[in-house]
């Protein structure tokens, strides 16, 4: 990536006093030049574990953004992927990098106007910041909705930073400074990843009617206790 064609701190400061969809409609165009794209290394851990699993028949990206992660599913299904995401600028983008790739759907993913088992395989990566803990449950419910039975919902999820390590008080001071804007300012924008904790998401996910694993992506490496850096949830519809 390349910070000289990054979004810059005039327009990330405006992107960021205004809503979450409209917020990414304008960083649309410099997305994949910042360090939100999804990074290659997790899409191709990703990938090895699904490619494992699989072939998979349709599958989906849930809120895809500009596309990083369809090619994670190009690689393990047989049939037709589609994109889905609220951001129409997100869609645009992706859509003119990779026309024909895939079907680009503009839909919120807390109501997904697809039909029943529409898809064998679901994916979303770094997406879950946006939603507040009480939806979550509504949006698992929703994937599972669309899903066959015995599809999969695969999704990567880091370890928790260690308390009083660097990444810890990023993380918090980033989490204080969108409460803070979030108190004062409206739209909101709601992006809380100290919310997303393994434990809660393992017991939402099977109260929505999944079965859960784990797998260790152990190409993003290990932290010292010897637990891996980041995992891949992969959720079965029963």
């Amino acid at each position: 990536m390349s910070a000289s064609q990054g979004p810059t701190l005039r327009e990330l400061a405006v992107q960021a006093l205004s809503s979450v969809e409209h917020g990414y409609d304008l960083l649309a165009p410099k997305f994949d030049h910042t360090p939100y794209r999804t990074p290659e290394p997790v899409l191709g851990a990703v990938a090895r574990v699904l490619g494992a699993l699989g072939p998979f028949g349709r599958g989906l990206d849930l809120c895809c953004g500009t596309g990083a992660g369809l090619p994670v599913l190009r690689a393990v299904c047989r049939e037709r992927i589609t994109g889905v995401d609220f951001s129409t600028g997100m869609l645009t983008v992706g859509r003119a990098r990779a026309p024909g790739a895939a079907d680009w759907v503009r839909a919120d993913a807390r109501a997904l106007p697809f039909a029943p088992a529409a898809f064998d395989l679901a994916v979303s990566f770094g997406a879950f910041g946006h939603f507040l803990p009480g939806e979550r449950p509504g949006l698992f419910a929703q994937v599972r909705s669309v899903l066959a039975p015995g599809g999969r919902f695969a999704f990567p999820i880091a370890a928790p930073a260690r308390p009083g390590s660097s990444g810890y008080w990023s993380l918090l001071a980033f989490d204080t400074a969108m409460r803070v804007r979030n108190a004062v300012w409206r739209p909101r924008f709601v992006m809380y990843y100290r919310d997303f904790a393994l434990t809660d998401v393992v017991r939402e996910l099977a109260d929505a009617g999944f079965r859960v694993e784990l797998y260790a992506l152990d190409e993003l490496g290990r932290r010292p206790d010897g637990s891996p850096r980041c995992r891949l949830v992969v959720a079965t519809a029963v």
